[in-house]
């Protein structure tokens, strides 16, 4: 696979969804169970991730253009959806989608995603991967988070921040589908809801 895995329900957010964390938070969370971010400042998380939302939110990917395949055996995978570049193919999980618009009424949600909205979102976020795969929207969205690698003089070299991707295509989702939280928050909930123990999986 030469794509993202961007639709993953595996989590990397926590185990447990909290309302009452902000997406921001949310995302914060995402960055600092991320490999190669241990031990760093949470502020500094907090600015790349604030960065990388920001960038995503003004993504514009159009409709996708990717090859659509629906499968139902997300839940067993953990998986929501997912890309893949070569060829460009979008896998959705029926089966996931179908839990997670379930979850929604359960957690009393709906005002924020609404009926459909699931599958739309997770478009969305893969379009938004799509996007980041080119050369150049990868460097834009390198130059928005701002880190520094390697700076002799003048010159500098800016680096991979691991899941800043994953951060703009869910902020892209979100502003994309209108939505009233972040995908985010439902991706954790959800991933708290098919890992739980004696649950549905």
């Amino acid at each position: 696979m030469t794509g993202s895995r961007a639709g993953r329900v595996v989590g990397l957010l926590g185990p447990a969804a909290d309302p009452a964390a902000d997406d921001l938070d949310l995302a914060v969370r995402l960055l600092a169970a991320t490999p190669t971010h241990e031990g760093r400042e949470g502020a500094r998380l907090r600015q790349w991730a604030q960065a990388a939302d920001a960038f995503g939110a003004t993504l514009d990917p159009g409709p996708c253009r990717a090859r659509i395949v629906e499968r139902g055996d997300g839940l067993e995978q953990l998986l929501l959806a997912r890309y893949t570049s070569r060829p460009a193919t979008v896998e959705l999980y029926t089966d996931t989608i179908e839990r997670a618009e379930t979850l929604i009424d359960e957690l009393g949600w709906r005002s924020w995603y609404p009926v459909g909205s699931v599958r739309a979102a997770a478009l969305a976020h893969e379009a938004a991967h799509e996007l980041l795969h080119r050369k150049e929207t990868k460097a834009a969205l390198k130059e928005a988070v701002g880190h520094i690698a390697l700076r002799v003089g003048r010159f500098r070299v800016l680096g991979h921040v691991a899941g800043a991707e994953e951060i703009a295509a869910h902020a892209c989702a979100r502003t994309v589908c209108g939505l009233g939280r972040s995908p985010l928050l439902l991706t954790a909930a959800l991933t708290a809801a098919v890992t739980a123990p004696g649950r549905e999986r």
